[in-house]
């Protein structure tokens, strides 16, 4: 068996107690691929990611030393198989701090609170602590996966969460008069509060700071050289100056292990104290890492030269000169197979397997001693297939699984397809010139879509792309990123058919491997972030979604296209907020231009635009109406907002405006001159008003209403001015004369105006409207004015029978009276009229 294959156990390691193993793990040989990380200050990513390096100028470096060269302003950053996936040039003051991100951005800060996120590209986002951290300077800082926390000149602390450039927090004064001797982050996730909680060595106990309070832990055993919390926030490791490791969990109230550095006789100070998963920690020395495990026991690991260790969630992962390791706990799945004398199910399932290779027939024996087992012996296989790095063993223990459940009558396949596929997954990327060392349990804490993102950050598009339709993912997120970065790539120029080209690339890709469900959208704002408006506009063509399209398309204010799209779209919010962003942008003139312009197809937005306008803001209807020519519409405007004015100055005002604007349109002469009309009308109103000390309510009133108002006020010489000034006809004049005295019950006042002239009325109207307001005496005097066939049903009308009886006589009309007899209402009428018929001749 040769090196590669070489049996697990190989590289596996007892506690003293020989309870417990540990293993270390070869990921990558890579002599000569690293400076010497002693002359450097070093960050590293979790997770398999890279490290960061930068050169530390207290130390100094012989010339000619072997090594790539470094400026000492310059970042460097590796993968963990040595090889350089970015160079960085520092010109923005001194670095105090740089770390990782969860999603692999390195976080520079520099001594003025200004800190950029850089991506594995080299492209940046810059943000700042505020002019308060400016002033004050930052003299220290601890960066964490999701947020950072800064030490300021004056020793208060700021917090900053998320990346997304949020102003940062204040925590509570811990009240320093000096810089802590050592300090730690627990991040907000691993913390029961859910806030982030600071830990400063402070002379010789520990100070828990947190948004609220600081807390003084009274413990006696410091000052702390290190201050390292486990990654789930439950223990911490604490190093005094005296080389005393002290375990205890973050409440202080459980002490968990001491041991004595000083006794190892390494040489030199301590480099690091980093926890391996939450079980055990690492020590690091020149030329020596020094495992201490639960109990106080420990391993030795010998490296030549300095090493660097990064804290997993599995292990600990050691980057030294000439290898990149990987050390953790021997997982249970894999001591239940593989520890020598294990009488596991699984145990004895991959020995049957293997028996089962060789022909032997102690596979079947092996088989029936575990087959109440074997479901849970299959599954371990599974699980320790997952936990191997060699792909030797991983197909040796998935193949003892499948032998296994052949023997099993229902089983399900999914947990081995899914190990199987996740295997094929990390190997791929575990390939040193992909350089990331996932580990299973990595994975599964990180899920697929972040590694994919990984991967689309170095530009690896293929395998990304390949991983996802192995995993059936949406490659979306690939797409994307290969399409900015492709835009990126590309020279910037104005040719039109540069940017069809490109267009047409990306396009394609989209629609082969996307099957047309990416958005565009996304990428049309990176090519016009880039300066390539003409390849965002076309990339935007490609765009199904309005709501997608829009908002860019206001952006790079291409007015008349969004407004197009969200017209088009037929969604009324997306072209309300269309309207409003242009109209808040634009000058008024060129708002309304670009709507006008539009012809039919932006119609409805012009309607909608004047739905909106005659609700909440009729100025700008208004001005609308006028820059695009519509007289009517204003004159209507005008109008219909002279109905609601209260003040009579602005009505008239309102009128002649609605005035002007019929009179400026040829074929509405008529409206003019009924504006003209009901402007003198308003005017005269106001001077009745004047003329009767306010007393009487003119104003608004129609020219009928007005002539009745001064009638009933004895204002009829006022009356009469209106009728003559308004040309109203006699008909009408005579009517609203006749109504109003009569509701004045001035009925000798209606005599004389009777006998004035000869009634345009008539005179059956008098009876008529007398009788309808209850005045039947009045108004029989009229009835002898009227025609004389219409006389009897006149006196009829008023109930004057007798007066009726009279007429008939006088007309010898007896067939009339006869009919009277029949409809008068009591007998006394009827022997009266039967007196006037025998009178009769």
């Amino acid at each position: 068996m040769d090196s590669v294959t070489e049996h697990p156990t190989a590289t596996w390691e007892a506690m003293p107690d020989g309870n417990v193993f540990y293993r270390r793990l070869q990921l990558y040989s890579i002599p000569g691929k690293l400076p010497d990380l002693n002359d450097f200050i070093i960050a590293g990513c979790r997770n398999g990611g890279p490290i960061a390096l930068m050169r530390d100028t207290s130390k100094m470096i012989a010339i000619g030393n072997a090594g790539p060269a470094f400026s000492k302003s310059q970042i460097q950053v590796y993968s963990p198989a040595g090889e350089g996936l970015l160079l960085l040039s520092w010109d923005q003051g001194k670095i105090i701090r740089f770390g990782w991100t969860a999603d692999e951005r390195l976080v520079v800060l520099n001594e003025e609170g200004v800190y950029r996120l850089y991506d594995l590209q080299g492209d940046y986002q810059q943000y700042s602590l505020g002019t308060e951290a400016a002033e004050m300077g930052i003299i220290d800082a601890r960066i964490h996966e999701n947020g950072l926390v800064a030490l300021s000149g004056s020793l208060t602390l700021l917090e900053v969460k998320d990346w997304e450039g949020a102003r940062p927090l204040t925590l509570a004064t811990p009240g320093l008069t000096e810089p802590p001797h050592a300090w730690a982050v627990i991040p907000p996730d691993q913390n029961i509060s859910r806030h982030v909680e600071v830990l400063l060595s402070v002379d010789n106990t520990i100070l828990a700071v947190d948004n609220l309070e600081s807390i003084d832990q009274r413990i006696a055993r410091g000052p702390f050289l290190r201050v390292s919390p486990s990654p789930n926030g439950k223990l911490l490791a604490l190093l005094n100056y005296s080389g005393l490791l002290w375990v205890v969990s973050t409440d202080f109230q459980r002490s968990l292990a001491e041991f004595d550095t000083e006794t190892v006789g390494a040489e030199g100070p301590v480099n690091q104290v980093e926890w391996c998963g939450n079980d055990a920690i690492l020590v690091t020395w020149n030329n020596l890492a020094l495992l201490v495990g639960p109990s106080g026991d420990s391993l030795r690991y010998f490296y030549f030269g300095a090493t660097f260790a990064v804290t997993e969630i599995d292990g600990v992962r050691v980057m030294g000169q000439e290898v990149c390791d990987i050390i953790q706990k021997v997982p249970a799945s894999s001591m239940s197979v593989f520890r020598p004398g294990s009488t596991s199910p699984s145990a004895i399932l991959f020995d049957a397997w293997e028996s089962f290779t060789r022909r032997s027939s102690k596979a079947d024996e092996s088989i029936r001693t575990i087959r109440p087992e074997l479901a849970a012996a299959v599954n371990e296989c599974i699980d320790a297939a997952g936990r191997e790095w060699e792909p030797y063993w991983q197909r040796r223990l998935l193949s003892a699984a499948k032998f296994g459940w052949g023997f099993l009558d229902l089983y399900n396949p999914s947990d081995f397809v899914a190990m199987g596929q996740s295997l094929k997954v990390l190997n791929s990327v575990r390939f040193y010139e992909i350089g990331m060392p996932l580990t299973y349990s990595q994975y599964q804490y990180a899920s697929p879509v972040h590694l994919i993102t990984r991967l689309t950050s170095r530009n690896l598009h293929l395998l990304a792309l390949r991983i996802s339709s192995y995993l059936s993912l949406k490659p979306d997120l690939v797409l994307k990123h290969w399409a900015s970065a492709k835009i990126a790539r590309s020279k910037p120029t104005s040719a039109e058919g540069e940017d069809e080209e490109l267009c047409k690339v990306i396009v394609d890709k989209f629609e082969k491997l996307g099957n047309g469900a990416a958005s565009y959208a996304d990428i049309a704002r990176r090519a016009w972030e880039v300066g390539r408006a003409g390849l965002a506009t076309k990339l935007l063509d490609h765009e199904t979604r309005a709501s997608d399209q829009v908002p860019l398309l206001l952006t790079m204010k291409e007015d008349r296209l969004a407004l197009l799209k969200a017209v088009d779209s037929g969604d009324t919010d997306l072209v309300y907020h269309v309207l409003l962003h242009l109209h808040k942008r634009l000058p008024l003139g060129s708002f309304f231009r670009l709507i006008e312009d539009g012809g039919e197809r932006l119609a409805p937005a012009s309607r909608l635009l004047q739905v909106y306008a005659r609700e909440q803001n009729r100025e700008m209807l208004r001005d609308f109406y006028y820059s695009d020519d519509r007289r009517v519409e204003s004159a209507a405007l005008a109008l219909e907002e002279a109905s609601r004015m209260t003040d009579p100055a602005a009505v008239v005002t309102s009128v002649k405006a609605a005035e002007k604007f019929f009179s400026e349109d040829k074929d509405r002469s008529f409206e003019a001159k009924m504006m003209d009309e009901n402007a003198r009308l308003l005017a005269m109103q106001q001077q009745l008003e004047k003329d009767s000390d306010g007393k009487v309510q003119f104003f608004g009133q129609s020219v009928s209403e007005t002539i009745r108002t001064c009638l009933m006020n004895k204002m009829g010489k006022k009356a009469d001015k209106v009728k003559a000034e308004f040309k109203v006809p006699d008909k009408r004049f005579w009517y609203i004369k006749l109504h109003a005295l009569t509701a004045l019950r001035d009925f000798d006042g209606l005599d004389t105006f009777a006998r004035s002239k000869r009634s345009p009325i008539g005179y059956e109207a008098f009876v008529r409207h007398l009788v309808e307001m209850g005045h039947s005496k009045e108004a029989a005097a009229y009835v002898m004015r009227c025609d004389a066939p219409k006389r009897v049903d006149l006196y009829v009308l008023c109930d004057d029978w007798r007066a009726a009886g009279r007429e008939c006589k006088e007309r010898g009309d007896k067939k009339g009276l006869e009919q009277l007899k029949k409809r008068c209402p009591n007998s006394l009428i009827v022997r009266e009229l039967e007196q006037m018929g025998s009178s009769m001749k």
